[in-house]
C-alpha cells in the first residue's frame, strides 16, 4: 500500500483537523470495505437515552492491541484482537501521525437511517488532547461539527471513500461532531476510528 499523504488542514477555531481525501486508492478502499464488512464481528448495542433503552442506529465492533476495555455512552466494550488488515492500516496511520493507537472502534452504517448523534470523544481514558484517526469506507456521508460554546461555528465535511480525517489538539474539548441521518438512498459505510486509551 502506498497511501496518499496529500491533505488539507481544516481551519476552525479551537480545533486541529487534517483531511486526507485519498489516503487509500479506490481499489484498496473497495477491498477493505468488503473485508471488514464480512470479517469484523459486528454487534448492535443498546444505550440509555432519556431514561429509555434503545438500540444504537448502527452496528459496532471494538478491536485493540491489548485487552483494555473502552467505555462510552454507558457502554463498556471488551475488545477483540486486531485483525491482520487492521494491523496494516494501523501501521500506515502511525507512520502518518507519529501516534501509536491502542484501539479501533468500528461503526457500520447500513443505510441513511443509521447515524451517530452529537458527541465529543472526550472520555477521561482518552487523555486531555486525544488524537482520533477516522478512516471512511463506502458511501459518502456528511460529518458535521459544531462548537460547544459558539452556536455560529459549524462545519460540514463530506467524508469520501478511502479518506482519513485526523482530529487532535483541543478539537474534542471545544467541538462536538455527528453523522446525521439522511433520506437519500445510499449504500453502507464503514468508519474505523483509531484512538489511544491511557
Amino acid at each position: 500500500m502506498n497511501p496518499d499523504f496529500t491533505h488539507k488542514k481544516i481551519m476552525l477555531p479551537d480545533a486541529n483537523l487534517e483531511y486526507y481525501p485519498h489516503f487509500l486508492n479506490a481499489r484498496e478502499a473497495d477491498a477493505y470495505l468488503d473485508t471488514f464488512l464480512n470479517t469484523l464481528l459486528w454487534e448492535q448495542y443498546s444505550i440509555k437515552l432519556f431514561g429509555k433503552t434503545i438500540p444504537q442506529p448502527r452496528l459496532t465492533a471494538l478491536y485493540a492491541l491489548n485487552s483494555d476495555p473502552y467505555s462510552y455512552s454507558g457502554l463498556k466494550l471488551n475488545p477483540l484482537t486486531f485483525t491482520k488488515e487492521l494491523i496494516v492500516l494501523h501501521s500506515e496511520i502511525v507512520e502518518l501521525t507519529g501516534s501509536i493507537f491502542t484501539h479501533c472502534l468500528a461503526n457500520l452504517y447500513r443505510d441513511g437511517k443509521d447515524s451517530m448523534g452529537w458527541h465529543a470523544d472526550d472520555e477521561k481514558e482518552l487523555g486531555k488532547k486525544p488524537i482520533i484517526a477516522s478512516l471512511s469506507l463506502g458511501a459518502v456521508r456528511n460529518f458535521q461539527l459544531k462548537h460547544k460554546t459558539n452556536p455560529d461555528l459549524r462545519h460540514t465535511i463530506p467524508l469520501a471513500h478511502g479518506s482519513l480525517l485526523i482530529m487532535k489538539g483541543t478539537t474534542q474539548k471545544f467541538w462536538k461532531h455527528q453523522l446525521p441521518k439522511t433520506k437519500k438512498l445510499i449504500d453502507l459505510r464503514i468508519n474505523l476510528t483509531f484512538r489511544t486509551i491511557i
